[in-house]
Parts: C-alpha cells; sequence; structure tokens
C-alpha cells in the first residue's frame, strides 16, 4: 500500500469521525478512529520495509565491493 493511499485512508477515517461525532453516531465516530489507526500502523510498516530494504541493499553493495 501506497503513502498516498494510508493518507486517503487517514482522511477518510477523520471524515468518518467526525461525520459520527457530529451526528452522535458512536458507532461510524470509532470506525472512523480505527481506519485512522490502521492508515498509521499500514504507513509504519512501509517505512520499516523501507528502512529493511535500505539495509539489504548497503550489505549487498559492500559485498559488491569486496570483489
Amino acid at each position: 500500500m501506497g503513502d498516498f493511499e494510508n493518507k486517503a485512508n487517514d482522511l477518510g477515517g477523520k471524515i468518518k469521525e467526525g461525520v459520527g461525532d457530529a451526528t452522535g453516531n458512536d458507532d461510524l465516530k470509532n470506525e472512523g478512529k480505527a481506519d485512522q489507526v490502521k492508515a498509521e500502523v499500514k504507513d509504519a510498516v512501509d517505512k520499516a520495509g523501507e528502512k529493511v530494504k535500505e539495509a539489504a541493499d548497503k550489505v549487498i553493495g559492500a559485498f559488491k565491493d569486496d570483489k
């Protein structure tokens, strides 16, 4: 999932939360909060994956330089 999609899910969650708050619909409000948390977790996982890939690229590069 890309950064754009995570931001879109976060924004959608904020909208749901706001509508739920304005209408007194606690289920919708909580669903919006959950959507925001999911987007944050997915963003963190994406960033961690990028860091692992960067580290692997450095290791591979070090092996190539030794040849």
